[in-house]
C-alpha cells in the first residue's frame, strides 16, 4: 500500500456564513463533583437542546408531535442553570473513585507532521487536517492484510442494514405532550418575521421517519395537505394555524422512503476486540490505544469495532457523532451504573477514529463542511437550493473532503475540552457525513471512545466494570461491551 497521505481536498464554500462569535466553553467539573449536568452546546448549535431531542424521536414520530417536543422543552425547563444534576448511585462505604485528566492531541496548524510509534520497528506521521474540529490522519495505520482480515470478519458475521428506528419508550415520552399551533409557529419562527421560510422547517424537520428531508419534500408534503396554497413554500401565521397537523402523520405513514432517501444508506456489523477476540482485533485496539494516549480502562470500555459497507449508491448525511447529556438524557454506556431514569440516551463518543479497509472507485469520501470556518451558524447550513449536510447532492461543496485511501485512519475530537481536563461542549465543527459512493463499494471501520461528560458518573462506571470482572470474570461484562456472538471465532490471515 502506498505510503502517501490520502487526498484531503479543501474547497471555499459558495458562501459565507454570517459571523458569530462561538461561546466559551463552559466550566467542567471537579473531580467526582456533584454539580449540574451542564449545556454541551449554544443555544441554536448543531446539539443544541431542542435540536437533540428532535433529532432523536424525529426519526420515527411525525411533525406534529415533534414540534410538541421542541415547544416542551422550550416552556417546561425554564432556565438550564437549573436544572437538578444526575443522581449518583449509592455506593456504599469507601473513598468515591477518580479519573485524571483526559489527553488530547495538539493539532499546531494544519499540515502540521509528527512521527510516533505505534508498532515495533515502523514509524507513523500524524497529519493535522483541520483545527476545527481538531482532526489527523494516519496513512498506513492498517496494513492491507488487515483491512482484508476486518472485511472477511464482518462478512463471516454478517451485515444488516443500517437505519434508524424508534423505540416504544419514545413513542411513550411523546404521548402526553399537548401545544397549541400558535406556540409551535412562534417556535419555529427563528428569524421572528411571522413567516416560516422552508429552511427554518428544515433546520428542525431534518429527519421524517426515517427519511431525509429535502426542500423538495417539504413543498410536496405542504401541497398534499393543501397547506401553502399559493405555492411559495413560505407560511404565514394563518396557514399555519389552518392546518390540520394530524394531515403530518397520515402523509408521512403513507410514504415509504426509499433506500436513496434514507439518513444512512449503509450496512453494518460489530467485531469483538477485548479479551480472548482475534490477536488482529486485539493489536488494532492496542494501536489505537497508543494513538490516543488514554487510559487502558477507557479505551478497553468503548464500543466495539463497527465495519460499514456502502454499496454504489451509500451515503450518510451530514451528522455529529456525539450528543450532549441534558436532565432527559444519559450516555449509552454508563447508564447500566447510574439510578436514574430518563426517556432518552445518547451514545458520548469523546473520540472518533475512522480506518479506510478499501481504496473506492467512485466517490465516498468523508466530508467536514464546515471545517475551519471562523464563525458557525446552523442556519447558514441551508442557503437556497444548497443544504451543505446533503451527501448525496452537495459533497463537493464541503470546506474539507477527505478521500478514501486503504489502511489510512483520520480521528478528531467530537467535543471540546472544558479547561480541567474533561469533555466540555460538543464540537459543532466535528459535523461530518458520508458521501455518495458513484462507483464500487466502501468498506470503512469506526472506534469510538466512549467517555461520559459526567466526570464522576465515568469514574463510578469504570469502578463498576472492574468489579463485575473481578468477580465474573468477562461473561459479566455487558452485552454491549462484550460480543459475545464474535467472542469465539477464529480465522487466520
Amino acid at each position: 500500500m502506498a505510503a502517501a497521505a490520502p487526498e484531503a481536498e479543501a474547497a471555499s464554500p459558495k458562501w459565507a456564513p454570517p459571523e458569530r462569535e462561538r461561546a466559551g466553553a463552559a466550566a467542567g467539573l471537579d473531580d467526582c463533583e456533584d454539580a449540574p449536568v451542564r449545556p454541551l452546546c449554544k443555544p441554536r448549535g448543531i446539539c443544541s437542546r431542542a435540536y437533540f431531542l428532535v433529532l432523536m424521536v424525529f426519526v420515527h414520530l411525525y411533525l406534529g408531535n415533534v414540534l410538541a417536543l421542541l415547544l416542551f422543552v422550550h416552556y417546561s425547563n425554564g432556565d438550564e442553570s437549573s436544572d437538578p444534576g444526575p443522581q449518583r448511585r449509592s455506593q456504599g462505604p469507601g473513598p468515591a473513585p477518580t479519573l485524571g485528566p483526559l489527553t488530547r492531541l495538539e493539532g499546531i496548524k494544519v499540515g502540521h507532521e509528527r512521527k510516533v510509534q505505534l508498532v515495533a520497528d515502523r514509524d507513523h506521521f500524524i497529519r493535522t487536517l483541520s483545527l476545527k474540529p481538531l482532526l489527523f490522519e494516519i496513512p498506513g495505520f492498517l496494513s492491507d492484510e488487515e483491512c482484508r482480515l476486518i472485511i472477511h470478519l464482518a462478512q463471516m458475521k454478517g451485515l444488516q442494514r443500517s437505519q434508524i428506528l424508534p423505540t416504544e419508550e419514545y413513542e411513550e415520552a411523546m404521548g402526553t405532550m399537548q401545544v397549541s399551533q400558535l406556540d409551535l409557529f412562534r417556535l419555529l419562527d427563528q428569524n421572528h418575521d411571522g413567516r416560516l421560510q422552508l429552511r427554518e422547517v428544515l433546520a428542525q424537520t431534518r429527519l421524517g421517519n426515517g427519511r431525509w428531508m429535502t426542500p423538495e419534500n417539504i413543498q410536496e408534503m405542504y401541497s398534499a395537505i393543501k397547506a401553502d396554497p399559493d405555492g411559495d413554500g413560505v407560511l404565514s401565521l394563518q396557514e399555519f394555524a389552518d392546518m390540520d397537523l394530524r394531515d403530518f402523520h397520515k402523509y408521512m405513514r403513507s410514504h415509504k422512503a426509499a433506500s436513496s432517501e434514507l439518513v444512512r444508506n449503509s450496512h453494518h456489523t460489530w467485531l469483538y476486540q477485548g479479551e480472548g477476540a482475534h490477536h488482529v482485533m486485539r493489536s488494532i485496539r492496542q494501536r489505537v490505544l497508543r494513538l490516543t494516549r488514554l487510559s487502558p480502562e477507557i479505551v478497553e470500555l468503548s464500543e466495539p469495532l463497527q465495519v460499514v459497507r456502502y454499496g454504489e449508491g451509500g451515503h450518510y448525511h451530514a451528522h455529529v457523532d456525539s450528543g450532549p447529556v441534558y436532565p432527559e438524557t444519559i450516555c449509552s454506556h454508563t447508564k447500566l451504573v447510574a439510578n436514574e431514569s430518563v426517556p432518552f440516551e445518547t451514545s458520548c463518543r469523546y473520540m472518533t477514529v475512522l480506518f479506510y479497509l478499501n481504496n473506492v472507485t467512485g466517490g465516498g469520501e468523508t466530508v467536514f463542511p464546515v471545517a475551519d470556518n471562523r464563525t458557525y451558524d446552523e442556519m447558514s447550513l441551508i442557503q437556497d437550493d444548497v443544504d451543505l449536510r446533503d451527501t448525496r447532492r452537495h459533497c463537493d461543496k464541503g470546506n474539507l473532503r477527505v478521500k478514501p485511501r486503504q489502511g489510512t485512519a483520520v480521528f478528531w475530537y467530537n467535543y471540546l475540552p472544558d479547561g480541567q481536563g474533561w469533555v466540555g461542549d460538543v464540537d459543532d465543527y466535528s459535523l461530518h457525513g458520508g458521501c455518495l459512493v458513484t462507483r464500487g463499494t466502501k468498506w470503512i471501520a469506526n472506534n469510538w471512545i466512549n467517555v461520559d461528560p459526567s466526570r464522576a458518573r465515568q469514574a463510578l462506571f469504570q469502578q463498576e466494570m472492574a468489579r463485575l470482572a473481578r468477580e465474573g470474570g468477562t461473561d459479566a461484562q455487558p452485552e454491549w461491551a462484550l460480543d459475545r456472538a464474535y467472542r469465539d471465532a477464529r480465522v487466520e490471515l
